[in-house]
């Protein structure tokens, strides 16, 4: 998403929060119009003190004057006062809505996947990031009204005491504004693309805390850090860059606070010389140095840090509700996947379009897909993109809000009341379903449907031993023990779960990053099985090695979708090159 998209989303909520506070706005600027007063009398009284007082022999007027300069200083130390009371009016009731916001996506995420808890991307974002947004908030009004009106009395001062100070002065002034003003859209994306990467890394190193046990256990810690060390590397590379446009926005705020007084002293002979007095010059000097410069260089250093990091952080709080997947991503509206049309399609997409909320940006819009019986399918694309969204449509668990999804030729929403394993489809989440009963009801129990035979148990033992479980089942005491969810790390739950999908009859099998908990071994053991067995396997991948062992794979990646082998996406697909990229470097770390 560009700044511009970015601040029209922000924009209207911008307008209604301010709309809703004016009598604070009123306050505030009341309160700083009497700034404006302090600085009028800071420049003006020292240049007729010195014109109208100490040059022109008259001491007393010249102090009068000077004590009229302090009594603005006064008046302005009071005017702050009244600044920071009515500031509280408008920042306290921002952070609150966001607080509130907050807890409403996390809990339509809740609502959207109850299987899955609101990860540590969304705690970021209820505590870390509503602090960030008031504190920016708080800064940006702060500087920004202290600017607006201390130049409102800098510039009427020059102008009372000769209009071509504003000649002089301005020029330098806005060369420095324009190459600040510059610096925001690349430093805005870049801060951008670092908060993502916060959100994803607490994400990954919460699922890797929790899976600490299974990891140990499986050898895996050479894999689980090396899905931990891209995001750490990428955050590292991004403070690099916000660090190179700081020098830069360094060297616009040296120009804008210093070329004007360069210009002012280098344009003093030829001042001089058109009759203006040195008050009249001292004054100028003293509006620029003590008044109008700091200003300045605050409200560009608070724009430039607090300014767009608070663009950035609102976005995502404007951001419709996600689903499980979709961790606050802002996911961008796709165009078509086109696939040549089969009558027996196991599942069939036509122009479907989806959305969490009426006005909320498209999670999937005009998505065209084919899956054939029998077909190995993989999906994949950044996190939060609408990955889950998809398989909850397949599973019938939301209805498209524009579209056709069907499911081996007819609607793939479930009537209403439907109970029992579904006979059309199974669908695996990411948090394995295993539940207190015996070892053979939770491997069978998916194979529950009526007029279907019930798994004996010898064909229980050869899918145990297709999977890989004989160690597992062993250690738990057998098919008949009985098992205690609890006491399962999430690797084993999805390595059951796996083997209860594998024995369902459905032809269709939904895996929702259902083997993220297992070591890539096992994974590939698990997902050849499941495509080897009659029917029709729709995979999630999470690993370059799993995109690569589907017949087709599916590019999801915010602004078109792409649909094709693992070997000729590369060419066609600037995201799959990357992320292949990416893969290939974990795996090698």
């Amino acid at each position: 998403m560009t700044e511009a998209e970015t601040w029209r989303r922000v924009a209207p909520e911008a307008r209604r929060f301010l709309r809703g506070r004016k009598s604070a706005l009123g306050r505030l600027a009341a309160w700083s119009l009497l700034e404006s007063a302090h600085t009028f009398l800071g420049g003006y009284g020292v240049a007729r003190a010195l014109d109208d007082g100490f040059l022109a022999g008259r001491t007393a007027t010249g102090l009068a004057w000077l004590a009229a300069a302090g009594a603005g200083a006064l008046l302005g130390g009071f005017a702050l006062r009244g600044v920071f009371a009515g500031l509280a009016d408008l920042v306290e009731p921002l952070r609150d809505g966001l607080v509130r916001r907050a807890v409403r996506q996390a809990m339509d995420r809740a609502v959207a996947d109850p299987a899955r808890a609101p990860g540590a991307g969304a705690v970021a974002r209820l505590t870390q990031q509503t602090e960030m947004a008031r504190d920016s908030f708080a800064g940006l009004v702060l500087t920004a009204r202290s600017f607006v009106f201390t130049a409102v009395g800098a510039f009427a001062g020059m102008a009372a005491l000769d209009p071509v100070l504003l000649l002089i002065v301005l020029p330098p002034l806005l060369l420095g504004a324009a190459a600040f003003l510059a610096t925001l859209r690349p430093m805005a994306s870049v801060q951008r693309r670092s908060l993502d990467t916060d959100e994803a890394l607490s994400d990954r190193v919460g699922a890797v805390g929790e899976g600490l046990r299974d990891i140990v256990a499986c050898g895996g810690q050479a894999a689980a850090q090396a899905r931990v060390e891209p995001l750490i590397a990428a955050q590292e590379r991004l403070a690099r860059r916000l660090a190179r446009w700081t020098a830069l926005r360094t060297l616009a705020l040296g120009t804008a606070g210093r070329l004007p007084v360069i210009a002012l002293l280098a344009a003093t002979p030829w001042l001089l010389g058109r009759g203006i007095t040195a008050g009249t010059l001292a004054g100028g000097l003293t509006y620029l140095v003590q008044a109008l410069l700091p200003a300045l260089s605050t409200l560009m250093t608070a724009v430039g840090s607090a300014g767009t990091r608070l663009l950035v952080v609102l976005e995502r709080f404007c951001d419709p509700p996600p689903a499980a997947e979709d961790r606050g991503s802002g996911a961008r509206p796709q165009t078509p996947v086109r696939t040549a049309r089969r009558t027996a399609a196991a599942v069939e997409l036509r122009g479907v379009g989806f959305a969490y909320g009426p006005g909320a940006a498209p999670v999937l819009d005009g998505l065209d897909l084919v899956v054939r019986p029998g077909e190995h399918l993989a999906v994949v694309g950044p996190s939060g993109i609408g990955k889950s969204t998809l398989t909850a449509l397949l599973a019938g668990m939301l209805s498209p809000g524009a579209g056709t999804v069907l499911v081996a030729g007819v609607p793939a929403r479930r009537e209403s009341g439907a109970a029992g394993p579904d006979p059309r489809r199974t669908l695996l989440p990411q948090q394995a379903y295993v539940f207190t009963g015996t070892v053979r009801d939770n491997l069978t129990h998916l194979a529950a449907l009526p007029g279907s035979p019930v798994p004996g148990d010898a064909q229980v033992l050869r899918a145990v031993g297709i999977l890989g479980l004989e160690g597992l089942v062993e250690r738990l005491g057998g098919l008949d023990a009985q098992v205690s969810p609890r006491l399962l790390s999430r690797g084993e739950g999805q390595h059951l779960a796996l083997a209860a999908a594998y024995l369902s009859p459905a032809p269709l099998l939904l895996l929702d990053e259902a083997t993220c908990h297992l070591d890539p071994r096992t994974e590939e053991r698990a997902e050849r099985a499941l495509a080897a067995r009659p029917g029709t396997l729709v995979v999630v991948a999470h690993r370059i090695s799993s995109a690569a062992r589907a017949d087709r794979v599916l590019v999801l990646d915010g602004t078109r979708a792409v649909c094709g082998t693992h070997a000729d996406l590369p060419a066609g697909s600037p995201l799959y090159r990357d992320l292949v990229g990416e893969w290939d470097r974990a795996e090698d770390g």
